[in-house]
């Protein structure tokens, strides 16, 4: 698998550069455009991997002494949340990609040297995906079913991986497994890459939605991971180690971006249908009715709330390092998980009312609305997923179950 080109002819050295002027509005109704094609056909976003490389997107959150673009957390999520908007699935693919280096933007932020290691993989050119979750494996980052064998440079990793995004390109794949041999910290988290033996990606990705991201299974047999792409080792459960903390902290603020994208979106065009639609009875515009304004100011309501809880929280991450970084202590997985949740939920809500408001031609096959409604289902699945949240935050207010 080749790497992305390291070197965007787009990238401009030394300019200031933004979530609008990084993605204008012109090159995502490009990528709109095809959104719906993608879905049709089910395959990856090839198209809009190639723009997205072609203007140094991999490379916004790698700082600008290694080549990136040296954008803060903050405003990648506002960057998420912008191609969510006009295409969800990819925004979901590159995701991933932006949760690894997002875990250097972290580590570098607290002063840790093994940042250097992302940005130089990424500035490369790899591109990251992420191999963590396990079919039935419900302590996901706390946890791994894959085993790691030591060996003398490094380990044999061994298990397959499900919801593996960005299938079709990822050349590096962190991955966490199990070696019991050290119980005090039996989990290995680290880098593969592509061209090792052992790896199959398997082609079983037909989905309800999120259909471009080819979020393909990838199956790991005795696959080399080298002593020098081994991030950390941990014990199981939750714990404040800074790999895992960034992994935690990036995947969900991330994710709660790329799903406050959609409920951006189903607002949006939730306004427009209004208006385009009349109604007979009435002789009015639908944005006249007062049941149909009630309804869309409420999906709009609900969006501003994660909206302004997403930007805070990301914020409090950059500042890490900082005379005024905040003191969340254990809150902060809680928080994390907290702004995802809400994000995915309110994003499902948003294009429920959307669909509602919108009238029944928005429940054919092909309208992007209609599309959304199947995208926005995906938020359901990824950690944390709504129990585990609510158990978090029960035991941190009432204590543990007693036995």
């Amino acid at each position: 698998m080749d790497r992305a080109d390291a070197a965007p002819a787009e990238t401009r050295v030394g300019e200031t550069l933004t979530p609008e002027t990084l993605l204008p509005d012109e090159l995502l109704e490009t990528f709109r455009a095809r959104a719906g094609g993608y879905d049709r056909e089910n395959r990856f976003f090839d198209e809009d991997f190639a723009d997205l490389v072609r203007i140094g997107y991999p490379l916004m959150l790698v700082p600008r002494e290694f080549g990136g673009l040296g954008f803060t957390l903050r405003q990648a999520a506002a960057a998420q949340r912008r191609l969510a908007a006009a295409a969800p699935a990819t925004a979901l693919g590159i995701n991933m990609h932006h949760v690894l280096v997002g875990v250097g933007h972290t580590l570098r932020l607290r002063g840790d040297e093994r940042a250097r290691g992302i940005f130089e993989q990424a500035a490369a050119g790899e591109i990251f995906a992420f191999g963590i979750s396990e079919a039935g494996n419900d302590a996901v980052l706390f946890d791994a079913a894959t085993t790691a064998e030591a060996t003398a440079d490094g380990y044999r990793v061994t298990g397959t991986k499900i919801f593996t995004s960005l299938s079709p390109v990822w050349t590096r794949l962190i991955v966490h497994a199990r070696d019991d041999a050290d119980p005090r910290a039996p989990l290995v988290f680290g880098f593969v890459a592509r061209d090792e033996e052992g790896i199959e990606i398997l082609d079983d990705w037909d989905t309800l939605g999120m259909r471009a991201s080819q979020s393909r299974s990838t199956v790991l047999r005795s696959v080399r991971l080298p002593a020098d792409q081994v991030l950390t080792r941990t014990p199981a459960g939750p714990n404040p180690d800074p790999v895992v903390w960034g992994v935690f902290g990036c995947f969900e603020l991330l994710l709660a971006a790329v799903y406050t994208g959609i409920a951006d979106r189903a607002v949006q065009l939730a306004a427009e249908l209004a208006g385009a639609r009349r109604s007979r009875a009435k002789g009015a515009s639908y944005a006249q009715d007062p049941d149909i304004r009630w309804q869309i100011a409420e999906a709009a309501l609900l969006r501003d709330g994660v909206e302004l809880q997403l930007d805070r929280l990301t914020a409090d991450v950059d500042a890490l390092g900082s005379a005024g970084a905040p003191d969340h202590g254990p809150r902060w997985f809680l928080l994390f998980s907290g702004v995802k949740h809400r994000a995915t939920e309110t994003a499902r809500q948003v294009v429920d009312i959307a669909m509602r408001t919108s009238g029944g031609a928005q429940y054919s096959r092909g309208g992007e609305l209609e599309r959304l409604y199947r995208d926005v289902l995906a938020g359901i699945y990824h950690p944390s997923d709504s129990e585990s949240v609510h158990a978090a935050v029960a035991k941190a207010l009432l204590g543990p179950l007693e036995p």
